[in-house]
């Protein structure tokens, strides 16, 4: 199957609502069987929330099978909806801001962004102003019509890489398929505390920690997580790994390396000690001043032409750095 067999967008049909500026045409996959409709599309469309879907249902901009459709009715697969989203009241408003933006690609469908650390991604409490999102804005205008500004995956605050911005509404669903299809390759440099031995796979579910609300953990009651690791460099009291995601869990690579007792270098929240080293090493390590993560790789499916691409970026200034001290030290 390819990544977006379940998605397209064509033109509205004269027939409905002359006011939507495109329909979402998507099949229900066999997954989805015995859920009710507005479950199925909240799992299918994770862009909007469950309670705006019911509300589209409720305005009749959904169709199942061709047929008006309640929130309630249960789906079995493979049937056929359409969707007329009300793009202009779903929009949040946020503010333009002239923030310059390392751009790695452009065309008329996606956007690829280096995102520098310390960037938020996207507003929320405390960060009203200076977000990826708001440069976007300034960058595109026309992505004020799009959920999130195209946004449809994120990187913490304080992780450095490539992001992938979709352009348009029809590229956001194709390329938010994909992700949920796992046929998305992201991976990351991440150097972190003690000498790893071996290549591996982290596969243990995160959820949100049932103590600490605002950080994340390995947990019985999460969801599926698995991150792949191999080692690219072993250096003075930590290894440079190269981690790739299977899955996309909010701190995953971060919470995951804490669980194998290989925290990430500088990483303020899932942190650890740096064990059997040189005071003058454990001074270095301890001084870097976030989590050492990068999101060097990102491979995809270009929604628009079905062309596999693949965009690369160096290692950030702070980061090369470090290595290059590390690389340097005799003990």
């Amino acid at each position: 199957m390819k990544p977006d067999d379940h998605y397209s967008a064509k033109p509205l049909p004269t027939s409905w609502d002359k006011n939507c500026e495109s329909v979402i045409d998507l099949l229900i996959p066999t997954d989805c069987a015995g859920l009710r409709l507005d479950q199925a599309l909240a799992r299918l469309l994770p862009e909007w929330s469950r309670s705006r879907i019911q509300t589209w249902i409720a305005q009749e901009r959904v169709k199942l099978d061709n047929q008006l459709c309640t929130a309630k009715q249960k789906v079995w697969g493979n049937e056929h909806v359409l969707i007329c989203p009300n793009l202009t009241e779903a929009s949040t408003v946020h503010n333009a801001e002239a923030i310059a933006l390392n751009i790695i690609h452009e065309d008329g469908t996606i956007l690829v962004v280096d995102k520098p650390a310390g960037m938020v991604v996207h507003p929320g409490n405390g960060n009203r102003q200076g977000t990826l999102l708001n440069a976007l804005l300034h960058h595109a205008p026309q992505l004020e019509n799009v959920p999130r500004a195209g946004i449809v995956h994120r990187l913490d605050k304080d992780t450095s890489g490539l992001l992938i911005i979709a352009k348009t509404v029809e590229a956001q669903f194709r390329l938010v398929r994909q992700l949920q299809q796992r046929t998305v390759k992201r991976d990351y440099l991440a150097l972190v505390l003690g000498q790893v031995d071996q290549n591996g796979t982290v596969d243990a579910p995160i959820g949100r920690h049932p103590v600490h609300r605002t950080k994340m953990a390995v947990t019985s009651r999460g969801k599926t997580a698995r991150t792949h690791y191999q080692l690219v460099e072993s250096l003075a009291g930590c290894s440079l790994l190269q981690c790739s995601l299977e899955t996309g869990r909010t701190h995953q690579i971060r919470v995951h390396m804490h669980s194998i007792h290989h925290p990430l270098v500088g990483d303020p929240v899932y942190s650890g000690k740096p064990r059997k080293i040189s005071t003058e090493i454990g001074q270095l390590l301890t001084a870097f001043p976030r989590q050492a993560l990068h999101a060097w790789q990102l491979a995809l499916i270009h929604p628009g032409n079905a062309q596999e691409m693949c965009w690369q970026s160096e290692l950030p200034n702070d980061l090369a750095a470090l290595l290059n001290q590390l690389r340097h030290y005799h003990p």
